[in-house]
């Protein structure tokens, strides 16, 4: 069984890109020994401030980013690096070729009932002779030279795409290490499983409501057959299902708040996990676009997602 340095070094990934995905899972290694400490730790609950989102942040987020913010400026082939809790992007070495935008711990909602949370992570190849700018990261997800997520679950997981395929590791305790245990993942066209905020239904737009509507009439209803319908509050846990199984994941525009055009990130959580679903074998898109064609307006830019199942992210499009 090989591990991760071992499949890196067999394929035609750059030794500099190499080095920079063994410091991050490294680290991600790191994150997950503090996540089985817990309240033991005194880890868990709020840090007391927010982040650049306005959103709360809990003590593990600030805790995660740190360590792989720290791990990262180290790393030479680094050039810079933007993450959920930064509000800027942060210059690494100006001769690095590499940026990497990051969401240290997605999910961290569940962190206080010991439920699946990971880290997702998406990388750019950029070089330049000044120290690296936001206007830098501005580069359509299409290309990307890597992405991935580690998923902190009741093992951790190393999910992983350098352009060729995508390759699952699973975490060996007893080394720490990454061993390959699938091999080129691929997604099944069809499904009968989507993934979706209920609570929010009276938010969406009527076309996805009526989207919904017909999943969950199932037999009943014009689709002409049944859907289960799963949440996990995580979207590297919701995604990895659908890499696992099939599926359908969407987290649509609302009229919540009309002037942000989604809630998911397009740096650091749309594009990875587009990348992943897309070298699977399925597709990702927002209600317009092929989320990997988005030219990006800012690293904290917004969009709606709608990924997984290649024919039922069509089907989804079509109303």
């Amino acid at each position: 069984m090989q591990n991760l340095s071992q499949v890196l070094a067999s394929s035609s990934v750059a030794d500099s890109l190499q080095t920079v995905l063994i410091q991050t899972t490294d680290t991600c290694v790191a994150i997950s020994d503090v996540l089985k400490q817990g309240s033991l730790a005194g880890i868990l609950g709020m840090a007391g401030n927010e982040n650049v989102q306005g959103e709360e942040q809990k003590k593990l987020d600030v805790i995660s980013n740190d360590m792989l913010k720290d791990a990262l400026l180290a790393c030479p082939a680094v050039r810079a690096i933007a993450s959920e809790e930064e509000e800027d992007i942060v210059p690494a070495n100006t001769n690095g070729e590499y940026l990497i935008a990051f969401d240290p711990l997605d999910g961290s909602s569940n962190i206080d009932i010991n439920a699946m949370v990971g880290t997702i992570f998406s990388i750019y190849r950029q070089i330049g002779d000044n120290p690296a700018e936001e206007k830098d990261f501005l580069i359509p997800g299409k290309e990307q030279v890597a992405a991935g997520y580690v998923l902190y679950g009741p093992s951790s997981m190393l999910v992983l795409s350098t352009g060729n395929g995508v390759n699952m590791f699973t975490l060996d305790p007893k080394t720490n290490t990454f061993l390959l245990t699938e091999k080129g993942v691929s997604i099944q066209p069809e499904t009968q499983e989507f993934a979706i905020n209920m609570s929010n239904q009276r938010f969406w737009s009527d076309s996805i409501q009526n989207y919904v509507d017909d999943l969950v009439k199932g037999k009943e209803g014009r689709r002409n057959k049944d859907f289960n319908m799963r949440w996990v509050a995580a979207m590297v846990g919701d995604v990895h299902r659908i890499l696992c199984r099939g599926g359908v994941f969407l987290y649509p525009w609302d009229k919540k708040d009309p002037s942000k055009p989604g809630k998911l990130r397009l740096m650091y959580e749309a594009n990875p996990m587009a990348m992943l679903l897309e070298q699977a074998g399925g597709k990702a898109h927002t209600h317009t676009d092929r989320i990997l064609d988005i030219q990006p307006s800012a690293i904290h830019q917004r969009v709606a997602v709608i990924l997984g199942a290649a024919n039922e992210v069509d089907k989804c499009l079509s109303y």
